[in-house]
C-alpha cells in the first residue's frame, strides 16, 4: 500500500516538474471574431537590466522558424522609440513592429501585427513588463490584437498563443544561458 502511494506521488510530482519546466503557454484572456487578447508570465533569473538588454538582441533568441526569411540573424530591433523590428534579407524586408514606448529595464511596447495577422489589416500591441523581483525578473508578456469580425481572429488566437510562447522561452533562455533554446 505504502510503495503503490509512494509510486503515484512520484508520478504526480514528474507530472507537475513536466508542465512546469515545459514551453510557456499564455493565457488566452479573451477571444472574439474582432479581437483576442494573450497574457504570459514568466519568471527570469537574471536582473531586469539584462531581460531588457537581451530584448534588443531580437535576431539572438527568436525562433527562425517564425520569420519570413527563415533565418532569425536577419532581425534587428534597436531599443529605442520609433525603431523597427525589422528583418532583412537579399532584396527583401519586413516590418514586423515599431517601438512605441520603452522604459529602461521596466517595459517594451511595440505596434505589432505579427506575421500573417500583417495581412488581415489588423491592429496588434505586444507589451512586455520587467519588474525585478528576488534573485531576478518577473516578466509579463501582453498581445492585444483587434480588427473587425470578418478578421476571425478567434481562430488565430491558439496559434498566436503557441508562437509567443515559444519566443517568450527562448528569450528566458538566452537570457539565462546565452542560448536561446535548452
Amino acid at each position: 500500500m505504502m510503495l503503490r502511494l509512494l509510486r503515484t506521488l512520484a508520478g504526480i510530482a514528474l507530472a507537475f516538474a513536466a508542465c512546469l519546466a515545459g514551453p510557456v503557454r499564455a493565457e488566452v484572456k479573451a477571444a472574439s471574431p474582432d479581437a483576442f487578447q494573450l497574457l504570459f508570465a514568466e519568471r527570469v533569473a537574471a536582473p531586469p537590466a539584462a531581460v531588457y538588454q537581451a530584448i534588443g538582441q531580437i535576431g539572438r533568441w527568436w525562433s527562425g522558424e517564425h520569420t519570413y526569411s527563415g533565418d532569425a540573424t536577419n532581425l534587428s530591433f534597436a531599443l529605442q522609440a520609433g525603431a523597427c523590428f525589422c528583418e532583412r534579407w537579399q532584396d527583401n524586408s519586413v516590418e514586423h513592429g515599431r517601438a512605441i514606448l520603452l522604459m529602461r529595464d521596466q517595459a517594451v511596447r511595440l505596434s505589432a501585427a505579427l506575421g500573417p495577422l500583417q495581412n488581415k489589416a489588423v491592429n496588434g500591441v505586444l507589451t512586455l513588463l520587467l519588474k525585478a523581483e528576488e534573485g531576478g525578473t518577473s516578466l509579463t508578456v501582453g498581445y492585444r490584437v483587434n480588427g473587425s469580425s470578418v478578421s476571425a481572429l478567434d481562430k488565430d488566437a491558439a496559434a498566436v498563443d503557441g508562437v509567443l510562447a515559444t519566443q517568450v522561452q527562448r528569450l528566458k533562455s538566452y537570457v539565462e544561458t546565452g542560448k536561446p533554446a535548452r
